[in-house]
């Protein structure tokens, strides 16, 4: 069976598009693969985050993951920091990636140039090498991500290949190279304000996204005011009609059903009879989702997950991780016990 990695940083509530981006791929994966979801703590801290909140935040993304329908008995389900080896593979990573690769990242672009190359935290710069370490640890095969982390997962394959030149042989690789797996439909959700940017918890303009925790009301509100164009003709074309395109790639993901069924639906119909029915398809896959969840952060079942999960992802990365050691020289062989 083939291997899985996949996280999700806790640094606020999820949108529907990290839902439909990654989550619900999640779910479907589950039953075919050996599985290893993460939340991603550690790179939450690239930015300040209040303690206490982020702890919070944390124990919630747990509980969405598996209030989204993940089960512990087929998916590993862990805190990143709650293992180790994740910050130690990340320093070989490093040792091992140029500045060159690093500086090509592209939210390291973008954020240095917004706030000055003194004004961000060198995290910026080196955080993309623990994610990598993230997903070498389990020994994945595949990575399922949005198509925004598509650059990552080249330098993730860039690392191994050449990890694997340097300290292993032909024969016997040390790391195993992923493969990055990216839904057809809404890889790419974006805003409900702006359609040709992606839709992220971080947008100043509340209408722009919808959060997996928004009560019903909000939801039905933001879908109503979001931004089509004047045409009032229901198709799909990204580039001539993106806002009316986004809905309905929504409005498939929600339903299984596809974007040609569902333009062929509604194309005598208005945008208003859309809009309408596209909330109540939101609401009804987000409302059992949100009780699941107050469920399990009001008991002490998730923690046990947690601790399980934690236990059964140290076993597995530590292994990596010593191999990782061995190749290049660190410690004693054979006589370090991790």
């Amino acid at each position: 069976m083939e291997t899985i990695f996949s996280g999700i940083q806790p640094s606020g509530i999820p949108t529907i598009g990290n839902y439909i981006g990654a989550m619900q791929q999640f779910v479907a994966l589950q039953d075919d693969y050996n599985c290893y979801y993460c939340i991603v703590d550690e790179h939450a801290i690239t930015v300040p985050q209040d303690r206490l909140k982020l702890r919070q935040q944390t124990l919630e993304l747990a509980a969405l993951y598996l209030a989204v329908g993940l089960d512990p008995e087929k998916a590993t389900i862990f805190i990143q920091s709650e293992v180790s080896a994740h910050a130690e593979a990340a320093w070989i990573v490093q040792c091992n990636t140029t500045i060159g690769e690093l500086e090509r990242m592209t939210q390291f672009k973008d954020k240095s140039q917004n706030n000055g190359r003194t004004g961000v935290s060198a995290a910026l710069l080196t955080y993309p090498p623990l994610m990598v370490a993230d997903i070498i640890l389990y020994n994945a095969n595949l990575v399922p991500v949005g198509e925004d982390q598509k650059q990552h997962l080249e330098l993730t394959r860039d690392f191994v290949e050449r990890f694997n030149n340097r300290y292993g042989t032909a024969d016997q690789p040390i790391l195993v190279k992923p493969e990055v797996k990216i839904p057809k439909h809404g890889a790419r959700i974006m805003s409900l304000q702006e359609p040709t940017k992606k839709m992220s918890k971080s947008d100043t303009n509340a209408k722009g996204y919808i959060s997996m925790l928004d009560e019903p009301a909000a939801i039905r509100k933001k879908i109503k005011s979001a931004v089509t164009d004047s045409s009032g003709k229901i198709e799909y074309d990204v580039e001539n009609k993106p806002g009316i395109s986004n809905l309905l790639t929504i409005f498939s993901a929600m339903t299984g059903e596809s974007i040609a069924t569902l333009a062929d639906r509604y194309k005598d119909a208005g945008y208003g009879e859309f809009k309408t029915d596209l909330a109540e398809a939101v609401v009804a896959v987000l409302e059992p989702i949100q009780t699941r969840q107050k469920e399990l952060l009001s008991s002490d079942e998730l923690h046990e997950i947690l601790d399980t999960g934690a236990e059964k992802a140290n076993k597995v990365a530590k292994k990596t991780l010593q191999k990782m050691r061995n190749g290049v020289g660190l410690g004693r062989k054979g006589r370090m016990t991790l």
